[in-house]
């Protein structure tokens, strides 16, 4: 009787698999297309400062991120615009980091991820748009120091860059370094380390781990930051060989992050800005949801988890940011600003601004790629 029980249930999850309907391609298109250029539109000197409660240069990692996704989105959507303004935020920063070469900072360091595409793009190489970011982490891999990492969005904002370098001077040192500063992170930040193996979720820094309690007297696990982690492993697992000797457990940080994620998923589709405490600041959220979304399609699409389980998780996020969170002007609500934990940024609304607008473009433009990638 369990058997058929069993066979039934299972049954009954890949009818309900199988009956998704992808999202229309010319819409999920139309919808990236129509977000992107409000931000073009708006900032249409891509090396302006950016003015919130002081300056800042326009290289910092919330317009990296951004750029991250417009590089996704003309991968797929060759706009000679898109490359243009890609090509002018480089130029009018002369391909440099915040803080220049001496930076240890990954947020400083995030840039870099757009410029190493950039250089590869053309045919014709311009050594000029990667000699400050390879000579930053070369830098870094000249001393023994591997505790950078102390926050858990350095990983999706400097992996990547270790990766990209790894791939393009086919030096495994850069894999081997990156290795060292994530298991740093993963396993002593903190005193034992901002990953919780048990439940398959990471705190944001060593301010979070236990004792600290939210007001229901879970732990916290702040969305935007575990998709951080979600969207830095799929990039390390897309770019690092199979060969390399720690792939397999990127790969099981990985799969373990979207079990985990899979039994905390919202009725309406997204996820709370507190992974395990719906009371605190509960309402609706893109930008860690959208990374999910993105982690999630990504391993679709390159088959490394199961499509019947997630497809249905993943399109039914998708759904409702594109039905909810898109003005028709483009621009996004339901992003909370930058900070480190669920009450930061807050409120957060269809109609709230968070200070800076462009990461979460990013995010949903690395999420909608993916989607619009999924095969019937």
């Amino acid at each position: 009787m369990n058997r058929k029980i069993f066979l039934l249930a299972s049954l009954i999850i890949s009818v309900s698999a199988l009956s998704q309907k992808l999202p229309d391609k010319k819409k999920t298109l139309a919808v990236m297309r129509l977000t992107n250029q409000y931000f073009m539109d708006k900032w249409p000197d891509a090396g302006k400062s950016i003015i919130t409660n002081r300056e800042r240069p326009s290289n910092i990692w919330t317009r990296a991120v951004y750029y991250e996704g417009l590089m996704a989105l003309y991968a797929v959507d060759k706009k000679k615009a898109y490359y243009d303004y890609a090509l002018q935020w480089g130029e009018k920063h002369k391909w440099g980091l915040r803080e220049g070469v001496k930076t240890r900072n990954a947020d400083n360091q995030c840039c870099g991820q757009t410029y190493i595409d950039m250089y590869l793009i053309d045919k014709k190489r311009n050594p000029e748009r990667i000699k400050e970011i390879k000579g930053a982490i070369d830098l870094m891999m000249t001393t023994p120091k591997v505790d950078d990492w102390n926050w858990i969005d350095a990983l999706q904002m400097a992996m990547p860059v270790f990766v990209k370098l790894g791939n393009l001077t086919g030096d495994t040192a850069y894999s081997n370094r990156m290795y060292e500063m994530y298991a740093f992170t993963k396993y002593k930040h903190g005193g034992n380390g901002l990953y919780n193996a048990a439940e398959k979720l990471w705190w944001r820094d060593k301010d979070f781990v236990p004792p600290y309690k939210e007001p229901n007297g879970e732990d916290c696990y702040w969305s935007r930051g575990n998709g951080w982690v979600v969207a830095a492993l799929a990039k390390t697992l897309e770019g690092l060989p199979k060969t390399d000797q720690h792939y397999a457990e990127y790969l099981k940080d990985y799969k373990d992050m979207l079990t985990a994620l899979l039994q905390i998923q919202r009725a309406d589709g997204y996820w709370n800005v507190s992974l395990h405490d719906s009371t605190h600041f509960g309402g609706k959220e893109l930008s860690g949801t959208a990374l999910f979304v993105y982690g999630m399609a990504w391993g679709i699409n390159n088959k490394v988890i199961d499509r019947q389980t997630y497809l249905p998780v993943l399109l039914k996020a998708w759904n409702a940011m594109v039905d909810e969170c898109v003005h028709p002007t483009g621009k996004l609500g339901f992003v909370q600003g930058t900070g480190k934990e669920p009450k930061d940024g807050q409120p957060v609304g269809y109609d709230s601004t968070p200070d800076f607008e462009d990461y979460g473009l990013g995010c949903f433009l690395l999420a909608g790629t993916e989607v619009l990638k999924l095969k019937k």
